[in-house]
């Protein structure tokens, strides 16, 4: 994903598109591991049928709100572009992955 971060802000004078390829690198990495954690926490905690939305949204939002907060402290240009396809991938993962959890414990 550091590379998509690069890619969109290409037009912007360099080191910003290299700064913005190397955060969002280094995000995709810490957050992948945090979502599987968060997901793995959150579908124990909630009753069903929240439990199969409940735990992706939650993670998505937090996803959302370190990726907005550490590119704009960082000054990427160009941030939501930047982070539009990681959270659409890292969200698309999570709710897969709750899901394929939540269908093995059952209701």
């Amino acid at each position: 994903m550091g590379s998509w971060a690069v890619f969109v802000n290409h037009g912007h004078d360099m080191p910003r598109p290299i700064y913005a390829g190397l955060v969002q690198g280094t995000m995709s990495a810490g957050l992948t591991l945090l979502l599987k954690s968060v997901i793995d926490g959150l579908s124990h905690r909630i009753a069903y049928p929240m439990q199969l939305w409940a735990p992706p949204a939650i993670a998505c939002l937090g996803s959302a709100s370190l990726l907005l907060a550490i590119h704009a402290a960082s000054g990427t240009p160009e941030i939501w572009k930047t982070i539009a396809v990681p959270l659409l991938v890292s969200t698309s993962y999570a709710t897969l992955y709750n899901y394929s959890i939540s269908a093995r414990r059952g209701p």
